[in-house]
Parts: C-alpha cells; structure tokens; sequence
C-alpha cells in the first residue's frame, strides 16, 4: 500500500555527509517503493542542491557508479521538491532563476514554513535528515 512520505533536509551536510547520503538513499528507495515522496530542502539542508557537493557526496561513498547523483536525478523526476528560497540565498548565495541548483528552476516548488507544515501534516511519514 502506497503511503505519502515526506523527507526534509534541514542539517548541515558537511557535518555528516554519510547521514545525508542515507536520507538521499532513503528517498529514492522511498519512490522505488511506489510511495508518494515529497522532499523539502531548508536551511543548511540545500546544500544538497548544489551541483558541486552531490561530486563530493559521490566521491566521500568512493563507489564506481554516482550512486548519489542517481538518487538526486531519481529524486527529480519522480518526487514533488521544495526548497527555502530564504535558505538558498543564505546558504548556496543564490537567487531564484539562477539555474544554479541542480534542479531545474521550474522543477522545485518554492516555499517556507507554511509548506513544511502543510506537508508535514499530510504526511503518513516523516524523514528528517
């Protein structure tokens, strides 16, 4: 049975990068597993949306195959995204329209609090990371 599965990167990746590698793992094993996912990038959390550190995060597991890149392009074609487009700016110096972020700008819904909670009370799952 289906489930709605709501994953939120708000820590700081570099902090434990292993960690958001398991939450990126986590999500796309999550659409694998037929579920509805909705993920949400805030805070520190959208470094996970930089081109650049999905390399590091590739290079840090040391495995042949981009596992971690798969697990982003798994992410973008098949979950809902959200991004803090406060958080952007603060963290990754981006604007909206940028095209900076490795999701297309017309691939990510942007939000703040009012849709964290909407999500978060929709959801039959929550994943923080």
């Amino acid at each position: 049975m289906s489930k709605r599965v709501f994953v939120k990167f708000v820590s700081e990746p570099k902090n434990d990068p292993i960690k958001t590698i398991v939450g990126l793992a986590c999500a796309a094993q999550a659409i694998n597993d037929g579920h509805e996912v909705s993920v949400f990038f805030a805070a520190a959390g959208t470094r996970v949306l930089e081109p650049a550190y999905i390399d590091e995060l590739d290079k840090e597991l040391g495995a042949e195959v981009p596992m971690v890149r798969n697990f982003m392009e798994l992410m973008i074609s098949s979950a809902t995204l959200y991004c803090s487009f406060a958080s952007v700016k603060a963290v990754l110096g981006h604007s909206e329209g940028d095209g900076a972020l490795i999701v297309p700008d017309d691939g990510i819904a942007w939000s703040g609090p009012p849709g964290v909670i909407a999500l978060a009370t929709a959801a039959e799952v929550q994943l923080t990371y």
